[in-house]
């Protein structure tokens, strides 16, 4: 049995003209721009790789977001493959073995099998069994009932070594895939995945978030009246990964009313 960990980046519509709302196909909300997989055998052993990008067929302006999130821009998809090409090379990856997907969250075989839908390819080839790498690894992590940690804190908690950016679908195959390995025990099981099930999965909010580091840490050579070194510089930015994830929150027991 081999592991097939992918990822997928979107485009989606846009109004250029009010800028208010997004002009979008509800048959394809989201489109593949870009898949990136890394297979893994039973050893997790990295036994191949796949990075294909996808000139957009609905959506063929890029969304801002998405530009910015990406690095992307349509120069570069337009030299891409077109949605039936990449997904032959998708299936040829896996369709010989007894493959299990891997993704981080479930959007991501949601809009896949979306994606082929819309443009009325065969589905059937297609593993349906799933692990949820992000929902194990939250468990893995103590975060919060409710909470999924996202991949990027995942992956440094976990001590993977970041070497490329995120949000480049292969990249975040292979930093998935990693995770998997620090996080693999004998209690993770494959899911069967439905894709004629009305479930509702939604992508991530348009509005991320970065942290400031460098302000912060001037914030604390304020409060300290010195330089920070760099251990402790490692140490707040390191302190405050782990706070999102509240896996150190504690319920603060109710005082009765006498």
């Amino acid at each position: 049995m081999n592991y097939i960990v992918f990822d997928l980046e979107f485009n989606q519509g846009f109004n250029f003209a009010k800028e208010t709302k997004s002009i979008t196909n509800p048959k394809c909300p989201f489109e593949i721009i870009q898949i990136g997989a890394v297979k893994l055998n039973e050893n997790f052993e990295t036994i191949g790789t796949l990075d294909v990008l996808v000139k957009p067929e609905i959506y063929t302006t890029l969304n801002p977001f998405v530009k910015e999130l990406t690095g992307l821009t349509m120069e570069i998809l337009d030299t891409g493959k077109s949605f039936k090409e990449m997904y032959s090379e998708f299936t040829e990856f896996f369709k010989t073995d007894s493959s299990v997907l891997c993704v981080w969250g479930v959007a991501d075989i949601k809009e896949l099998f979306r994606n082929i839908e819309y443009h009325e390819l065969d589905a059937t080839i297609v593993p349906t069994d799933y692990i949820n790498i992000q929902s194990y690894t939250s468990r893995k992590l103590n975060c919060k009932k409710g909470i999924n940690i996202g991949l990027g804190n995942a992956a440094e908690l976990l001590g993977v070594p970041i070497e490329s950016e995120f949000h480049d679908a292969y990249n975040d195959a292979f930093y998935t895939a990693e995770v998997f390995k620090k996080i693999y025990s004998s209690e993770v099981k494959t899911r069967i995945y439905n894709p004629h099930k009305n479930t509702r999965v939604t992508r991530p909010d348009t509005e991320n978030y970065k942290l400031d580091t460098c302000n912060l840490f001037k914030q604390f050579e304020k409060m300290f009246k010195r330089e920070m070194t760099q251990d402790e510089k490692s140490i707040i930015n390191l302190a405050y990964i782990m706070g999102k994830t509240n896996q150190f929150q504690i319920k603060i027991p109710q005082i009765p009313n006498k």
